[in-house]
C-alpha cells in the first residue's frame, strides 16, 4: 500500500513538473536551440552558449541532457529562461524514443546534429537506429526552423531530406556551407583551422589540444553566424573558450605533469582519436592511462587493440579498473615498465606521484564511472575520496566533495540542504537569507 502511495505521489509530482515546464516554454520568447549527436554535443552546447553570451542574454544547459533535466530546467530556471534571448540545450539519446519527448518539450527553432556513431549498443544495435533517434530533434523543429547538419556524416546529411526546414551544413566536404580546411593541432600547439563560408574566410584559433575538436567548433560557429552574431565576435569568443570539464581539458601542474583529462566518455570510436592526439604531441615524456571503455561487451579485443596502439605512442601505458587485465600486454612489457596494471584509481595516483617527471604529458582516457579525474586533481587538491566506483554520473569537479572521504558525503549533503532550507525559511520571515 505504501509503495503504491509513493509511486502515486511520484507520478503526480512528475505530471506537475511537466505541466509547469510546458507553461514556461510557452511563455518564453527566446530562440530555442537543441544540440544532439553521438559525440561532440556537450562541446557544441557549451561553446555556442559562450559565443551567444557575448551577443545577447543566453541560458545554456550542458551535460544534463535527459528529459528529466530538460523539464527541471524549464520550470526551476523559469526566470532565467524568460530573461534569455537564446536557450541552448543538449539532448542525449539513452534508448529508443528518448529524444522525441525532449524535442517536443523544447520545440526548438534550431537543431544541431554533430554525428551518428554506434553507442549504447544494447539499446540501438545499428547505426540506422541511432540516426532515427537523432532525427527526432530535426523533426520537432518549429515552422521556419533551421537544421545545422554535419555534411561529412551520411547519416546526418540524410536528415536534410524531407526535413521541411532551412538546412545549413558544416564539414570538410566541398559541398559544405561551412567548409573546414587547414586543420592543425600538435600539443603544445592548440587547434587552429580555417572556415570558408558565404561571408568569406575565418581563421579560427582555439584552446583545444586535439584536431578532432574542429567538428564541434565549426558546428557552434556555423550556428552562431546563422543566428546573426558578427563574425569578429564569434572568432574572439572561440579563442577564449576553455574545453568542457573532463573532455580533453588540460590541468597543468606547477613542477609536475601536464594532464589531458578525457574521462567523461570512452566509446570505442573515440579511443583512436585521443591516441592520435598523443601521437602528434611533443613532450619530454608521454604516458597514457586507460580505464573503462564504453559499451564493453565481454571481449578483450578492444582493450588489447587499444594497448597495442598506445604502446607505440607512449613511454608507459597504465591500465586501471576491472578490465585492466584485458590488455594482453606481454610479460616483457610488464617487466620493462612499459605496461603497468593497477586496479584502483588510488594506486594509479600513487604510482604517478612516485614516478612523475616535470613537464611530462599524461593522457587519462576512460568513461566517467571510474572518475579518473582524481588522478590529476590529487596534484592540486587534498583528495580523500578514493572509492573505486561511487555511482555518481557527475564528475568530481561538479560533485565538489572529493576532499571528503566518501562515507562523509551523505552527511555533508544533508547539512548543506538543511542550511539552504534554513536560509530560505529566515528569508520568508524577513531575516537575512544569506
Amino acid at each position: 500500500m505504501k509503495s503504491k502511495l509513493r509511486k502515486g505521489f511520484k507520478d503526480l509530482r512528475w505530471r506537475v513538473s511537466v505541466y509547469r515546464a510546458k507553461r514556461a516554454r510557452a511563455k518564453s520568447k527566446a530562440t530555442f536551440i537543441g544540440v544532439t549527436g553521438s559525440s561532440g554535443k556537450s562541446t557544441v552546447t557549451a561553446l555556442l552558449g559562450h559565443i551567444l553570451a557575448a551577443h545577447r542574454p543566453v541560458y545554456t544547459q550542458v551535460l544534463a541532457n535527459t528529459l528529466h533535466s530538460v523539464v527541471s530546467a524549464l520550470y526551476r530556471r523559469m526566470k532565467q529562461v524568460e530573461r534569455a534571448d537564446y536557450v541552448v540545450m543538449e539532448t542525449g539519446a539513452y534508448g529508443v524514443d528518448s529524444i522525441r519527448p525532449m524535442a517536443e518539450m523544447l520545440q526548438p527553432h534550431v537543431a544541431v546534429v554533430t554525428m551518428v556513431r554506434l553507442e549504447h549498443v544494447a539499446s540501438f544495435r545499428t547505426l540506422e537506429n541511432v540516426a532515427a533517434e537523432k532525427r527526432a530533434l530535426v523533426a520537432a523543429l518549429r515552422p521556419g526552423g533551421l537544421a545545422v547538419l554535419n555534411a561529412d556524416d551520411p547519416y546526418v546529411a540524410d536528415m536534410a531530406a524531407g526535413a521541411g526546414c532551412r538546412v545549413v551544413t558544416f564539414g570538410a566536404a566541398q559541398t559544405a556551407d561551412y567548409r573546414v580546411t587547414d586543420i592543425h593541432a600538435a600539443y603544445p600547439d592548440r587547434l587552429t583551422f580555417s572556415i570558408h563560408w558565404r561571408g568569406g574566410l575565418l581563421q579560427i584559433e582555439t584552446s583545444f589540444p586535439a584536431e578532432y575538436f574542429w567538428l564541434p567548433t565549426v558546428a557552434a560557429v556555423a550556428t552562431a553566424l546563422e543566428l546573426g552574431v558578427p563574425s569578429d565576435k564569434v572568432v574572439a569568443q572561440v579563442a577564449t573558450f576553455q574545453p568542457v570539464v573532463n573532455r580533453c581539458a588540460m590541468l597543468i601542474t606547477e613542477g609536475g605533469p601536464q594532464f589531458i583529462l578525457d574521462v567523461a566518455k570512452a566509446p570505442w570510436h573515440s579511443i583512436n582519436l585521443a591516441l592520435d592526439m598523443m601521437a602528434k604531441a611533443t613532450a619530454i615524456r608521454k604516458r597514457i592511462v586507460i580505464g573503462q571503455i564504453s559499451d564493453y561487451t565481454g571481449s578483450s579485443r578492444k582493450y588489447a587493440h587499444a594497448y597495442q596502439t598506445a604502446r607505440e605512442i607512449a613511454d608507459q601505458v597504465i591500465y586501471t579498473g576491472d578490465n585492466a587485465h584485458r590488455s594482453r600486454a606481454s610479460q616483457s612489457d610488464r617487466d620493462s615498465g612499459q605496461f603497468v596494471e593497477l586496479r584502483t584509481v588510488k594506486e594509479v595516483s600513487d604510482h604517478i606521484k612516485r614516478t612523475a617527471v616535470p613537464g611530462e604529458l599524461i593522457l587519462v582516457k576512460s568513461s566517467s564511472n571510474l572518475h579518473l579525474e582524481r588522478i590529476a586533481l590529487a596534484w592540486t587538491h587534498d583528495v580523500k575520496c578514493w572509492i573505486p566506483v561511487c555511482g555518481k554520473a557527475e564528475g568530481c569537479q561538479t560533485c565538489g566533495m572529493y576532499e571528503l572521504p566518501y562515507e562523509q558525503h551523505r552527511a555533508h549533503v544533508m547539512l548543506r540542504r538543511r542550511t539552504r532550507m534554513w536560509r530560505q525559511f529566515r528569508g520568508m520571515f524577513g531575516g537575512r537569507s544569506s
